[in-house]
């Protein structure tokens, strides 16, 4: 079986793990703070906090920007329903604009006209690894004072073109990035998220916020040489990265550079081969973008059946998935008039994602290009 996915752990995960939980300490401590270091220093960004999840995430950011009950979040529909669930969370309503056709992310053209007095944010998401517009969505941005939301959920290890510098995903360019680290991820801890923004206080909030907004950290009062009352002086969730997880995030880390260029050399080898017999259209790659790749996405001719399709590659041993989920499809946002997202549904009825992993020989590529192709054909 060929999967769609497959995390790059090995013996130094396992290691890293053995050794924090032989230490006895293997909740939030010493391991997480490292990993928040390292990680703002592999993106360049003056702050990262570690979270349970990029759900985790993705609530705490909503909340450092001030999203009330009442309020609007301009997002996609075409991506996992977190974004939307983690918008109704707060009480606000997201407002869905279409896709681009080639990168499936946000469609600038439509953002501003989504704008209204009720508007909170923007929520943009770089989909599958692939960096959207933002110099175009921060322009619209920064004109109305919104802040900007980077769901850099897959994005670990992208790369967006900057004033003739190439910058990583994350630095951040918005004003807060969340990353997720699910093993579906380029980089996993299993499940975990992280944040990343250059703004002192919000980091202040979202270190007080995932624990229960208590004032002191547990590994402090631990390690104090005398007694710590602690205090909570708002309110909080338990949205903390345990000791473990972050110790194979760590190591995971180092891989990241060598795991995206083999990514990268995939992809590139998945269009030499399809351009060869255009079976299936080819996801782009703007100029300005580079992307992970922690997803490949192909796009059917209109007479050929997706679940059809899905199924001949996985009688063939080959597994996928259908395109990216449309949450206004979704019975909690289906009610109500919504605008027309023809490009998204477009999206999740005609594409299919590949199998793509770091581990992926050329013969398992071959095997699934050929399985493309005779599914196509028939």
């Amino acid at each position: 079986m060929i999967p769609i996915a497959k995390p790059t752990l090995g013996e130094a995960e396992a290691d890293a793990a053995r050794a924090v939980i032989l230490s006895a300490w293997i909740a939030q401590g010493s391991e997480v703070e490292a990993f928040e270091r390292e990680f703002a220093a592999s993106v360049g960004a003056p702050f990262a906090c570690a979270v349970s999840s990029c759900t985790a995430a993705l609530d705490l950011a909503l909340r450092a920007v001030g999203t009330r009950p009442g309020d609007e979040v301009v997002t996609v529909s075409h991506s996992f329903i977190a974004a939307a669930n983690s918008i109704r969370n707060r009480g606000a309503e997201p407002i869905f604009v279409d896709v681009e056709p080639d990168t499936f992310n946000l469609d600038p053209d439509g953002l501003a006209a989504a704008l209204t007095p009720r508007t909170r944010a923007i929520l943009c998401v770089h989909q599958m690894g692939m960096p959207c517009d933002l110099s175009r969505i921060l322009g619209i941005a920064r004109a109305r004072g919104l802040p900007v939301i980077e769901d850099a959920a897959c994005a670990a290890g992208s790369q967006i073109l900057i004033e003739d510098r190439w910058e990583p995903i994350g630095r951040p360019h918005g004003d807060v990035a969340c990353f997720s680290f699910h093993p579906r991820k380029v980089i996993t801890t299993g499940e975990g998220g992280m944040l990343t923004t250059a703004n002192p206080e919000w980091d202040r909030q979202f270190r007080l916020l995932r624990q229960h907004g208590m004032d002191v950290l547990a590994s402090v009062r631990h390690s104090a040489k005398q007694i710590v009352f602690e205090t909570y002086p708002t309110e909080g969730l338990n949205y903390r990265m345990t000791d473990i997880q972050a110790a194979i995030g760590r190591r995971q880390l180092e891989r990241l550079v060598d795991v995206v260029g083999e990514r990268r050399r995939l992809a590139d080898r998945y269009r030499r081969l399809f351009a060869t017999r255009q079976s299936v259209g080819l996801p782009g790659e703007p100029a300005w973008a580079r992307s992970n790749w922690q997803s490949y996405c192909v796009r059917l001719r209109d007479n050929v059946n997706q679940r059809d399709f899905m199924q001949r590659l996985l009688d063939r041993g080959i597994a996928t998935r259908r395109g990216i989920m449309c949450a206004h499809r979704e019975p909690p946002y289906a009610a109500g008039s919504r605008p027309a997202l023809p490009e998204s549904e477009r999206a999740q009825d005609h594409c299919v994602l590949l199998p793509l992993f770091s581990q992926m020989s050329d013969t398992e590529q071959d095997q699934v290009v050929a399985a493309v192709r005779e599914a196509t054909d028939q």
